[in-house]
Formats: structure tokens, C-alpha cells, sequence
């Protein structure tokens, strides 16, 4: 099987032109033509993922994050893609398409969180879109909830403010979604979970009397990786050797 296979399933899943539009998710490196010997599944392309793809003898990442995102104006030795060319190495990423499409990154982390009943936080097309609303089997307090998360999610620490009130329906939206809070206020909810929350936004969950959970823009996400794993296997199939990279870790430690 070839690169585009492992494309192609991929779009299956979780189809490329549901990306929101300032995303750059696909073939992003390589040869769409180029049998597959061994892919390695990360989060990110990183120098360290690099180095483990060519010691393990694949010639394809499969990211969530695009490895070209921002435009770039050129290609020279000290950045990622000079040396995911040299080494022959592709990339496919699965982006906002992966955040959007049912059975993605928001179903995966709404089910880590045993929610029921869930829905898109926002549609982006008919019954899909960015974040999950669902409910939880039991009302919890703000810090049982945090607690709750922290254990579901297997993280070292998470970030919360209390909204002081008893949490029944929650917000999901793995990834960056501090600008998500006005929707899961309009859906109802006491509680909503992301990554990356700014300080002016946790002060607007508190007006709001929302519980505002940060877990991490990794810890919301790394989840779907098994996911894309198996994605990528049934492409291929068995005969080629598919792993999530060892080095896919959070570079931030909290201490």
C-alpha cells in the first residue's frame, strides 16, 4: 500500500474538506505514490519523532498537527521539512477534520469523560462540528469534576476556576478552545473542558458561573492517536509495522 491509501482512509474517516478553512491538514510532505514500509503516529513532527521514524525504518508520520501551517517562504536546512526531505520521509496530517468528524478527537474526549447524550458544541455542517456537549451520569462539584478529569484524562495536573455551581452538562473541545466558552455557555453548561486557556477568559467562566477546566492542548488531544493508529493499519495492513512514537510527549512539565 501507498501514501495515498493511507490518505485516502483517512478522508474516509474523517474527510479532509471538513478542515475550517485556516487549516492546512492532508499530504503535507512526500510522494503520494511511495509504498509504505512503517509509519510512525505523533501528535506533532518534532526533531525527536524524525530521528525515531528513520531509526525504526518508516518513511511516513501521520500527525495531527500540520507540520506546515504558517506560510512559509523557505525550505533551508535548520527546519523540520528540509529534514523530513532528506530523510524521505512523508507526512499526512489530520487537523480540524479530525476535531470535526464524528468519531474524532471531541467524541473520543467526550467518551474519555463518559459523557451521554452528546451533540456538536458548534455545527459546523449538519450534525458535526467543533467541541461535544454531553452529560455527565452524576452531578459532581467543581473540584470532583476537576479531580474526575484529571484521573479520566491520566494527566499530572489541570487548571481550573470554580463557576460555584453543581455540574451536570459539559463542554468538550479538545485542543486550543478558550474562544469556545460563549458556546458552551448558550448550550447549557456548568462545566467545560480544553487546552490553552488564557487568563481573561478562566475571569469570564467565573463571571459566567462556568467551571473552566484546562487539561492541557497535549492532554486533550494525545488521545486520539490510537484512533488514527488504527486508521493507518487498516490502510496498510498487517504486514506493515504502524506505532505511536515513543517520543510523542508533552514538552511542558509541570513541577
Amino acid at each position: 500500500m501507498n501514501v495515498k491509501d493511507v490518505y485516502n482512509a483517512i478522508d474516509a474517516a474523517a474527510p479532509f474538506s471538513l478542515a475550517m478553512d485556516f487549516d492546512n491538514p492532508g499530504l503535507l510532505v512526500g510522494d503520494p505514490d511511495e509504498q509504505v514500509k512503517g509509519a510512525l503516529v505523533a501528535l506533532d513532527v518534532t526533531d525527536n519523532v524524525i530521528d525515531e521514524a528513520v531509526s525504526r525504518g518508516a518513511n511516513l508520520i501521520v500527525t495531527h498537527h500540520p507540520v506546515i501551517f504558517h506560510p512559509m517562504k523557505r525550505v533551508t536546512a535548520d527546519t523540520l521539512v528540509w529534514r523530513l526531505v532528506r530523510a524521505g520521509l512523508s507526512v499526512v496530517s489530520a487537523h480540524t477534520n479530525l476535531d470535526i468528524a464524528r468519531g474524532g478527537v471531541n467524541d473520543i474526549l467526550a467518551a474519555r469523560l463518559e459523557l451521554a447524550d452528546t451533540a456538536p458544541l458548534e455545527e459546523t455542517c449538519p450534525g458535526e462540528g467543533i467541541g461535544r456537549v454531553g452529560t455527565l451520569a452524576r452531578g459532581m462539584t467543581p473540584p470532583e469534576f476537576a479531580y474526575y478529569v484529571k484521573r479520566m484524562l491520566d494527566l499530572q495536573a489541570v487548571r481550573y476556576c470554580d463557576g460555584g455551581r453543581a455540574i451536570e452538562r459539559v463542554a468538550v473541545c479538545g485542543g486550543s478552545g478558550g474562544n469556545m466558552l460563549e458556546a458552551a455557555a448558550a448550550a447549557g453548561c456548568q462545566a467545560y473542558v480544553t487546552g490553552d486557556v488564557k487568563h481573561d477568559v478562566m475571569l469570564d467562566a467565573v463571571h459566567r458561573g462556568i467551571t473552566l477546566l484546562d487539561a492541557g492542548h497535549f492532554g486533550t488531544e494525545t488521545i486520539v492517536l490510537d484512533y488514527l493508529a488504527g486508521l493507518v493499519r487498516a490502510a496498510v495492513g498487517e504486514g506493515v509495522p504502524v506505532v505511536i512514537a515513543r517520543t510523542n510527549v508533552d514538552v511542558t512539565t509541570t513541577i
